[in-house]
């Protein structure tokens, strides 16, 4: 079907009226963005096993909707893909192109550039040079093999080829590098540096290449004033446009609580990045530059280049960018590879890529001294393609530079290089295994560790989890709890702060800010804003009030190998305890509301806890937060002692209850903290002797040997308790037909603070009673359970603990 682009209607009259939608330009278009969202989101999710970044999906979707795959098929085409919308599709993909790019310019942080001294710049350097080197040849062989390539002029090809051989996708090495949890090691900081300088050289030369491509004008004078036009546009943008972007972002900051004025600065900056990219296109220059060098403009320190993250990321990238890549498979058709001879230029353009990228890489970093496996690795994670080479491709394909059996070859080698990436740096590198030595404390230096290390053996360490900066308050008041006032027994406190990975570029904005920070990281980023250092800075001013050592860490990683890099640091910082936040969270916890105000943080972090019990090198305490404040948390009656905190220890007998006792024989030491220790028994039925006691196997895979050595080494446990802390602590024994009914009356009464509690692992009495009640959260075992519950009006905080079992984990 033909139709005159004049005569396109935007959107139609109806069915009922005889129009068929998908002959105007509006309707086809929602189907068109439909069709390639479903597409790339269910390649996303098959590619997903196999780690790879979401570009892959996407460049493959692109290719499937094009005339390699479907587009085979004349009617779908013409149907879905027909050339007169080509424009319009175009036209909205090279939108989410625009701002993409612009978000490009904010992850690049010039200053962190500067810093990253002579070793990045080096291997950067050589990283362009041998690849550029090389594609002199390799523009040569391929004008001999594809004839049409012969009709443009051969420096015009060769800076698209030399430009697409040397370039490092900077925004995709990023992702690769957090999939592979090697972002903030050394290895992962020297290539992000490296591609950072390999970026800004890329568009650098892009431009060049743009400019000397020419268009109906091909006279060397119009590319000279193209490049003299747009070394002048780069230097207005940093000369007069950077300080007037730093008053706008500090204008935005002091207008946070003014949502309008706030909304006006965001707005005028969104403008700026089209006129940016207007100007751009106005020269002679592609238009996405002048988005990108914008970008660069924008001050990265404080919160307003998250804000415009947020407010633009996900429609930039979720909906308007995998347009681009349709629009991308809609010019490539594989097919034009038409001969042996062609497809053995297609290996040859892949090794001839890998090669040049790989090999200068390897010799400059060996050069710097850097191991030979980082070396080797390093020179793979350099040669990631992706969505920048694609842009380069396309831009040569549009100026007439690249025919389409040329482009399709460059299609496939960016696609093969980007995909090969992470299973051949997986097969040389162990990330997990190997970033043990690199999570260092900035200030401890390596002689003042092994000074203290006889000293550090006494000291109880915790690793203590939160997710949110708002958590941090009543987990430094259950520290301050746990804490010792006895100088041989002082407190060293890890305190990770627990960040989500997602594809935003907002990840590797707060991995950098992280690191001038000087928080030590794992791994990877977080959903949501930029809080990357209250949580820390929060422990470590707490840590002046006693005798905590505070050392602040960051696990940015995706939640289903969140557990790794818990588990990793407790068990190379020799914690004894692991305490993780409660995936339910109260507001107006400070007024111990009655669950009204719960909020869900998901499965997702549900299941990081469950994965963290089940592999953790020691001990683990669940804390579910509903306020727990240290020195006058509640009123207390007149008899009692001002400003007494009430803890109470529930023991029910086993491995988890001695746990408390333990946890209970440092709060006892504490001043503030008065400790009541409640053991509830069953009250045995006529008939009934005395239970044998067995270890709570169906929920905890633990078998008991010795049911009555585990039972005499309880009375032990309570015995010594009591002798040493009879003054400081009350002592309650209860016998109950029903213990259920007895815990949630304790959790009710207001009489408590905090209650701390064994997850399970019960005696079999005891375990027989719970054995019917269905445990909703299971990371927190039945008793737990009850007192997370928001139906039952516990209003004071709960810690659950679960013993470390050497015999478990030596099997993980």
């Amino acid at each position: 079907m033909t139709f005159n682009i004049t005569s396109v209607k935007t959107s139609s009259a109806g069915a009922w009226q005889g129009d068929n939608p998908l002959q105007y330009a509006f309707p086809l278009l929602i189907i068109q963005t439909t069709l390639v969202l479903l597409i790339s989101r269910v390649l996303v999710r098959l590619f997903k096993p196999l780690r790879q970044p979401k570009v892959i999906a996407e460049i493959v979707g692109g290719l499937m909707l094009g005339p390699s795959a479907l587009g085979r098929n004349k009617e779908f085409m013409n149907w879905i893909f027909p050339s007169w919308s080509t424009p319009i599709l175009e036209s909205v993909a090279s939108i989410g192109l625009l701002f993409f790019l612009f978000l490009v310019g904010l992850e690049l942080d010039l200053n962190s550039i500067r810093s990253s001294g002579k070793k990045a710049f080096g291997i950067a350097a050589a990283g362009i040079s041998l690849p550029f080197i090389l594609g002199v040849g390799l523009t040569f062989l391929l004008r001999k093999v594809i004839k049409e390539a012969s009709s443009v002029g051969y420096s015009q090809q060769l800076m698209f080829i030399g430009v697409s051989l040397s370039i490092t996708a900077f925004p995709v090495l990023a992702r690769i590098l957090a999939e592979l949890k090697l972002l903030t090691t050394n290895i992962g900081q020297t290539a992000m540096a490296a591609a950072a300088f390999n970026d800004v050289a890329a568009w650098i030369l892009l431009a060049l290449a743009v400019a000397i491509s020419g268009g109906t004008h091909s006279s060397p004078l119009v590319s000279i004033w193209i490049l003299l036009s747009g070394v002048t546009f780069v230097i207005f943008m940093f000369l007069v446009v950077k300080p007037v972007m730093q008053w706008v972002a500090k204008q935005s900051s002091s207008a946070s609580g003014n949502e309008l004025k706030d909304e006006g600065y965001v707005c005028l900056t969104l403008a700026a990045v089209m006129v940016s990219g207007f100007l751009t296109d106005l020269i002679g220059i592609h238009s996405i530059f002048g988005a990108f060098i914008f970008g660069l403009t924008i001050p990265k320190d404080g919160n307003f280049a998250g804000k415009l993250i947020r407010r633009i990321e996900d429609f930039v990238t979720g909906l308007l960018l995998p347009l681009y890549f349709a629009s991308s498979g809609l010019k490539t058709d594989i097919a034009k590879i038409k001969n042996l001879e062609a497809w053995g230029l297609l290996v040859l353009v892949i090794s001839t890529a890998c090669a040049g990228k790989v090999i200068s890489t390897f010799l400059v970093a060996m050069f710097c001294m850097i191991p030979v496996r980082e070396s080797l690795v390093l020179g793979v994670l350099m040669n990631t393609k992706g969505l920048v080479e694609l842009i380069v491709l396309n831009i040569g394909k549009d100026k007439k530079v690249l025919d389409d059996e040329m482009f399709a070859i460059l299609v496939l080698m960016a696609l093969f290089t980007t995909f090969m990436t992470t299973p051949i740096a997986m097969a040389i590198y162990k990330p997990v295994r190997d970033i043990s030595d690199r999570i260092h404390q900035g200030t401890t230096s390596m002689q003042e560790s092994r000074a203290t290390e006889k000293s550090q053996e006494k000291k109880l360490r915790i690793l203590a989890c939160s997710g949110n900066p708002a958590e941090s308050p009543s987990l430094i008041n259950l520290i301050e709890s746990i804490r010792s006032s006895n100088d041989h027994s002082a407190t060293k406190l890890y305190i990770m702060q627990l960040v989500e990975l997602t594809d935003r570029s907002s990840s590797i904005m707060l991995v950098q800010r992280a690191r001038k920070n000087g928080f030590p990281c794992i791994g990877r980023f977080q959903k949501g804003g930029l809080n990357d250092n209250q949580v820390g800075a929060a422990f470590e001013a707490n840590s002046q009030l006693g005798k905590v050592i505070v050392r602040p860490t960051m696990s940015i990683s995706s939640l289903s190998f969140m557990h790794e890099d818990i588990c990793h640091v407790a068990e190379t910082k020799k914690a004894g305890m692991i305490i993780l936040p409660f995936h339910k969270q109260w507001r107006n916890k400070s007024s111990r509301d009655d669950g009204t105000g719960e909020i869900n943080l998901g499965e997702g972090w549900k299941g990081v806890n469950e994965r963290v019990l089940a592999s953790a090198p020691c001990s683990v305490g669940v804390f579910i937060d509903r306020g727990f404040e240290v020195n006058g948390g509640k009123n207390t009656p007149a008899d009692e002692a001002p400003f007494l905190n009430q803890a109470c220890l529930i023991f029910l007998g086993g491995p988890d209850s001695r746990k408390v006792l333990e946890i209970g024989s440092r709060m006892a030491l504490h001043p503030a903290v008065r400790v009541t220790i409640i053991r509830l028994t069953m009250l045995m039925s006529a008939g009934e002797g005395s239970s044998s006691f067995q270890m709570y196997a169906e929920r905890e895979d633990i078998e008991a040997n010795n049911s009555q050595k585990e039972k005499e080494t309880d009375e032990s446990a309570l015995f010594e308790f009591k002798k040493k802390f009879s003054s400081s602590t009350d002592y309650i024994e209860k016998e109950a037909n029903n213990i259920v009914q007895q815990v949630v009356a304790l959790g009710q009464s207001e009489k408590y603070d905090l209650i701390v509690i064994g997850r399970g692992r019960f005696p079999s009495d005891v375990a027989a009673k719970l054995d019917h009640f269905l445990t909703e959260e299971a990371q927190l075992g039945p008793v737990g359970d009850l007192l997370a519950s928001s139906g039952q009006g516990i209003k004071c905080s709960v810690l659950v603990i679960q013993s470390h079992e050497p015999e478990k984990n030596h099997t993980r």
